[in-house]
């Protein structure tokens, strides 16, 4: 029971995470495209914050769990993807810096050498778990087409989700430009996932490898739908929705459809974990739902942040 529960435990954290930091890290990628000019740019980072600090929950929640009750597996993903999970880490960091940084002096090179870092960090992170994940999944980093295939759909998958949070979070721009930028751009990325998504399965069908073209079957076409849809005439009023849908996908593809090595649990081990995350996972949930309710829209004022 407790190994189910685990591997459930650690797609939801995984899944989470790119749920929550897909808004966040594609909107920092959209930043030159949906925001003009200063005034925008502040719009953008306080639309951007501070989602990201609750996206990194679920990040250290996962690298948690991993560790505490997957050792082989998280020994197989350090050996394995070292030099990606350096540059993720780079690209956290930088992306970080320049939203800490930014507003702290008032000066406009200063924060356009903090912007150009949390657009150039945006772009980091989303290649670097593009990477991360079509690594997963294929059970190996070597660079082959489905590898490729499958780490662009994700950046792009970042880039419709980022689209879809901006057409959300940006509306208070007097002129609402920016809103109807990212809401138009929805559909392009739509699109550009779909025909990468393509390209990805006929790479899993035709390539040698390990991935499980059957196991990966049905979280294809639920992202295929997801997209489709988000192409439809009512798309970019349903990409809030079907954005999350579509870069949950890939998270969940990990769990079914590669070969990664997992070991079983001791009981022991999963008894002292679970003991600590029982009470912490509702707390999270909970959170999460305040957070967002409570930030819905930007702040309309300079605050700590922009």
């Amino acid at each position: 029971m407790f190994d189910v529960l685990s591997t459930l435990l650690l797609v939801l954290f995984l899944v989470g995470h790119l749920v929550l930091a897909g808004a966040d890290v594609g909107l920092s990628m959209l930043m030159p495209r949906v925001a003009r000019g200063p005034a925008q740019r502040r719009r953008v980072v306080a639309a951007i914050a501070p989602y990201f600090l609750a996206s990194e929950v679920w990040l250290v929640s996962l690298v948690g769990v991993l560790a505490g009750l997957f050792p082989a597996l998280e020994h197989h993903v350090v050996a394995e993807l070292w030099p990606v999970l350096v540059v993720l880490t780079a690209g956290l960091l930088v992306r970080d810096a320049g939203l800490w940084l930014r507003s702290r002096v008032p000066d406009d090179r200063w924060r356009a050498v903090w912007d150009g870092a949390v657009v150039a960090g945006g772009w980091t992170l989303a290649l670097a778990w593009g990477w991360v994940t079509a690594s997963l999944i294929a059970g190996d980093p070597a660079v082959t087409p489905f590898t490729v295939a499958c780490a662009l759909t994700v950046v792009s998958l970042f880039a419709l989700r980022g689209a879809a949070f901006g057409a959300e979070r940006l509306v208070e721009d007097p002129t609402a430009e920016s809103a109807d930028v990212a809401a138009r751009d929805t559909r392009w990325w739509a699109g550009v996932a779909l025909a990468a998504t393509l390209v990805t399965v006929v790479a899993a069908v035709s390539g040698p490898g390990p991935v499980d073209p059957s196991a990966a079957a049905i979280p294809a076409a639920v992202m295929a739908v997801a997209l489709a849809a988000t192409l439809g005439t009512s798309g970019p009023m349903l990409s809030r929705y079907t954005s999350a849908i579509a870069i949950a996908v890939p998270g969940v593809t990990v769990a079914v459809a590669s070969g990664l090595p997992v070991a079983s649990i001791p009981d022991t081990t999963a008894v002292l974990v679970w003991s600590v995350l029982t009470p912490a996972i509702p707390v999270m949930l909970i959170g999460q739902v305040w957070l967002y309710r409570m930030t819905r829209r930007p702040s309309s004022s300079p605050g700590f942040f922009a």
